[in-house]
């Protein structure tokens, strides 16, 4: 078939792509051709307007490297990603879930460290945290074994990647959830922090009036055999951003009771005020799989 006039274009696009062999692959490009199209015609996207579009997901590409990542920043910043992580978790959708996202910062091999330990590894001033955790399955029974990561930035708000004045591995620790699917950890209260806008993603904030910054958060990945590996981040409630994250994070699930103290602590070298997390985590049946680290 011929082009004749712009509505054309859409069905021999169509019809191009209608032999694609895997039906998945089909099933999505004829979608995204769909919606992709219908787009351009509902703003009437001019030709200037395409190649400067264009010239921005080149520039997301260029600014991709080893050590951060442009497109996923992006498309946190879009709230793609928050969509992606609800869409495929919470009873695919349809209830609430402690699923949120990975994040840039994630390491392989973090230190195994016993419940109850601290995952401070050098001097990180702040008001210490103690997190006590459980993990269970949908029917509420506890969830023993269970890999669980810990990892957050510092009350400065650097991870320790970022900051040559942390130990390695500093704020980060591996646990396993005991016969009651237990487990617990010391800490320091962290901070929220702003996000790279040095590049693409920055013309987009600035251009919607928009704040860069993240609310503090821990982060948390759960691994079991016979579990869908769950993912999350508690964010911290009196964080003052919390209905703002430019990344568009934060769930109502996901927003802990970190509770303010100033007096006798778990820990006795603790003086001054400290903080407390009690926090429940549930997992689905699923496949269990460990994600790649989106940085080196």
């Amino acid at each position: 078939m011929l082009i004749k006039k712009q509505e054309d274009v859409t069905e021999v696009v169509l019809d191009a792509f209608k032999n694609a062999a895997d039906p998945r692959v089909r099933e999505i490009l004829i979608a995204l051709v769909k919606h992709l199209h219908a787009f351009a015609r509902d703003v009437h996207l001019t030709e200037e307007e395409f190649q400067t579009a264009v010239q921005y997901v080149v520039q997301l590409g260029q600014k991709t490297t080893d050590t951060h990542n442009e497109a996923v920043l992006m498309s946190g910043s879009l709230g793609f990603s928050t969509l992606i992580c609800l869409l495929n978790n919470g009873n695919k959708g349809q209830t609430e879930t402690t699923a949120n996202l990975l994040g840039p910062f994630w390491r392989m091999n973090s230190p195994r460290t016993e419940n109850g330990g601290s995952i401070v590894r050098s001097p990180t001033p702040g008001p210490a945290l103690f997190v006590n955790a459980v993990v269970r399955d949908q029917n509420g029974a506890p969830i023993a074994g269970a890999e669980v990561d810990v990892w957050h930035s510092s009350p400065e708000g650097f991870y320790e990647q970022q900051d040559p004045k942390q130990a390695p591995m500093n704020l980060r620790g591996k646990f396993t959830t005991d016969a009651q699917g237990r487990f617990s950890f010391r800490s320091v209260k962290p901070a929220g922090y702003p996000i790279p806008i040095d590049g693409p993603v920055g013309d987009l904030v600035r251009a919607t009036g928009r704040h860069h910054y993240r609310p503090a958060h821990l982060h948390f990945l759960i691994f079991k055999d016979g579990c869908k590996t769950l993912i999350s981040q508690i964010y911290v409630n009196d964080d003052d951003r919390l209905e703002t994250d430019v990344q568009f994070g934060v769930t109502r699930a996901l927003v802990g009771n970190y509770v303010h103290h100033d007096g006798p602590a778990p820990a006795g070298d603790v003086t001054g005020e400290w903080y407390s997390l009690d926090q429940t985590f549930v997992m689905e049946p699923g496949k269990s799989r460990l994600p790649k680290p989106p940085i080196q």
